[in-house]
């Protein structure tokens, strides 16, 4: 199994939300983050004043897949977010040793 972890442009989330959907993926955790990579912030304008905002939103995605999904997943995500911007995001893949519903106690691929 896998823990596939991307963080993404908030207006790109319906996108790849129904991208997933169509390719099989019932479940996933969104959360509210923010912070920089590269670009280190932008500069934005607010009622005329120029200020400089070094932590931008992002949303963070978090799927568990089994290996064979992993690959095609990660795919998905990378087509839909991109906007071939500076910010578009990341992709993070780990291994996901374990994984128990905890209704039915269900392990591995079938909690899934």
């Amino acid at each position: 199994m896998k823990y596939v972890t991307a963080i993404i442009k908030p207006f790109k989330f319906t996108e790849v939300k129904e991208a997933l959907a169509a390719s099989g993926v019932s479940g996933l955790t969104v959360s509210e983050v923010s912070g920089h990579g590269r670009q280190k912030g932008q500069t934005e304008v607010y009622r005329g004043a120029e200020y400089a905002s070094s932590m931008l939103p992002k949303l963070r995605l978090e799927i568990a897949v089994t290996d064979e999904m992993a690959p095609r997943i990660v795919e998905i995500i990378r087509a839909h977010a991109n906007n071939d911007e500076i910010g578009d995001g990341k992709i993070f893949v780990f291994p996901l040793d374990r994984a128990v519903r905890i209704r039915t106690g269900e392990q591995g691929d079938d909690a899934l």
